[in-house]
């Protein structure tokens, strides 16, 4: 059996233009690439610490047999020892639809940091859930 060797073709000089070896190295878009996930995970860390986790934490304890006209909302904040809250208290019918809504302050007496609470939510229609959305630092 006869072995054929192939070589490479011998193209004229100047008449393809010039040419590249086998591999490149992309540099710029590696440094592109690089760049965006940096600036991505520094906006990611400054996002964080402006809307992160909030010393505000509201839970429900639970809510009143309602009535056609009123929701009363029992709940719990933490807060810094000794501070005050301003939550909303949301009123919502079977449906899911916001029936009713009211911003209170709530505040700590001496150096607690949880306060307890219970407020009433005027409503438009008959409520069957109450929630408290967000609590945040009183302006």
């Amino acid at each position: 059996m006869s072995e054929t060797r192939t070589t490479e073709p011998v193209f004229p000089p100047g008449r393809y233009g010039r040419r590249r070896s086998g591999r490149r190295r992309p540099v710029v878009p590696i440094v592109v690439l690089a760049l965006v996930v940096i600036g991505s995970l520094l906006l990611s860390f400054r996002l964080f610490q402006q809307f992160g986790q909030t010393d505000y934490e509201p839970q429900i304890v639970g809510w009143s047999e309602p009535s056609d006209a009123v929701l009363s909302i029992e709940f719990k904040v933490r807060v810094p020892a000794g501070g005050a809250a301003e939550c909303v208290l949301r009123a919502r019918d079977y449906d899911g639809f916001e029936v009713g809504r009211r911003t209170v302050v709530v505040r700590a007496s001496g150096n607690e940091t949880t306060i307890d609470a219970k407020e009433t939510v005027p409503t438009t229609a008959r409520a069957s859930v109450g929630d408290v959305p967000s609590c945040r630092p009183p302006a």
